[in-house]
């Protein structure tokens, strides 16, 4: 793949090996990263019931909330692997930026379990409707 910046690298465009880029990315993330797993093994049992159940409005909710937490989560991981890689020793500027990354990363969870939540009410009628 090229580098934009540095001009190095293969030139051109490839969907493909972006595309397995992001699965080796994502498979990365789920075997050594257990936040990341659990979040993904809940999230597909979620998906699943609903696509099961045919609600495929909720489904599409659940799926969204899914994707922009699992986003959050691996640029959060990434970032701690970043600070990491660059610092061995313990820094409070390093802390404050992880600190910060956990906080965005939280937020996104926060969000993503309320969706979870509040569409299951729906499908096993805890509460009415729209």
């Amino acid at each position: 793949m090229r580098n934009k910046f540095l001009g190095t690298g293969e030139p051109g465009w490839r969907p493909v090996r972006k595309i397995l880029v992001v699965l080796s990315g994502l498979r990365f993330a789920v075997v050594y990263d257990v936040s990341v797993a659990w979040k993904a093994a809940v999230s597909a049992v979620a998906l699943l019931v609903f696509a099961l159940a045919g609600h495929w409005r909720d489904f599409l909710i659940v799926l969204v909330a899914t994707g922009q937490m699992l986003a959050v989560e691996l640029i959060n991981s990434a970032i701690e692997g970043v600070c990491d890689f660059l610092v061995d020793r313990e820094d409070r500027r390093i802390k404050a930026i992880k600190d910060m990354a956990a906080a965005g990363a939280g937020i996104g969870i926060a969000f993503w379990l309320l969706v979870i939540v509040w569409e299951a009410g729906y499908l096993f009628d805890a509460w009415p409707g729209p």
